[in-house]
């Protein structure tokens, strides 16, 4: 059975790995080397920070979520406080990279406090992580190193400020190299969009919706072995419409056909197509149509 650590603080983290005090109570940045403790055992480890990771040359498979990923190549990864990481054995002296870790005081006051939900690749799986040019990682470590200068000299009432904005210009590139990576591999993501529309014609046809309603973010990830926002992000590049916008769209399809083509009510039609309630479904239908159901069945 898997030993279960939760790291609630800084300072928590910084004795797990076996570091000295931590020099800002609510922020690290840690350089990945064989100086680091990472022969933690078999454990599953939950804490209660942000973390942002870019890891190079460690042989060692790391479990996130339900999924192993091997970190021979340059990678990005996010993970958000409450998410569960699992270790196994044996450290490699070879490892690079950096870590920062943070609590969700350090950006309370801030405009990132609520930001930082925006930035989905915090809720993807690893193996959705971000994989890194040399000249993407070169401009980050610029970034990374500005928030090292802010923790390692006196704190004073500009401290927090500029770290807190060297995080957001991080979380920003990330966001453009995702977007990238995104265009990079375009063909794969056609197969997925394929099978995302399959998933959506097959729910709808053996009728999930009567019993379950509209497939969440969750049920569509899942449905295509990947986290919901990732899948929704992958939507949005190569279509420009998010998940739920592209379940509405399948949706409305599906109800132009029944008011044209059945003498069901607009009520039934609402709730065969999942709705549990009618206005709902009439305030989406005339959303993308521009017309209320009942007028778009006698127009027609």
């Amino acid at each position: 059975m898997q030993e279960a650590v939760h790291l609630k603080s800084i300072s928590q983290l910084h004795k797990f790995l076996g570091l000295g005090k931590p020099l800002h109570p609510l922020i690290t940045v840690i350089r990945l080397d064989n100086n680091i403790n990472s022969d933690f055992g078999d454990i599953q480890l939950n804490t209660d920070l942000y973390f942002i990771t870019v890891k190079e040359n460690l042989d060692d498979a790391c479990i996130y979520g339900r999924n192993a990923f091997d970190f021979d190549e340059g990678t990005m990864i996010f993970i958000a406080p409450g998410q569960i990481m699992a270790t196994s054995n044996s450290a490699n002296a070879n490892v690079s990279g950096w870590t920062i870790a943070f609590h969700p005081n350090l950006i309370l006051k801030s405009h990132l406090a609520e930001a930082i939900h925006s930035y989905n690749f915090f809720n993807y799986e690893i193996y959705e992580a971000l994989h890194l040019s040399d000249k993407e990682k070169q401009n980050l470590e610029e970034y990374v190193s500005r928030i090292e200068e802010e923790i390692n000299q006196n704190i004073d009432r500009h401290s927090q400020e500029l770290i807190i904005q060297n995080i957001e210009i991080i979380l920003k590139y990330a966001r453009r190299f995702y977007e990238r990576q995104f265009a990079t591999r375009t063909n794969q993501h056609k197969d997925h969009i394929s099978a995302f529309e399959s998933f959506l014609r097959n729910y709808f046809q053996s009728n999930q919706q009567i019993e379950n309603g509209l497939p969440s973010l969750e049920q569509c990830g899942a449905a295509l072995n990947m986290s919901g926002k990732y899948l929704s992000d992958l939507l949005n590049a190569e279509t420009g419409k998010s998940l739920k916008e592209h379940v509405l769209l399948h949706v409305v399809d599906r109800a132009k056909i029944a008011l044209l083509n059945s003498q069901l009510s607009v009520n039934e039609i609402a709730f065969a197509l999942g709705f549990k309630y009618p206005q709902h479904f009439s305030k989406v239908f005339k959303a993308k149509t521009g017309f209320s159901p009942r007028a778009y069945r006698v127009l027609n």
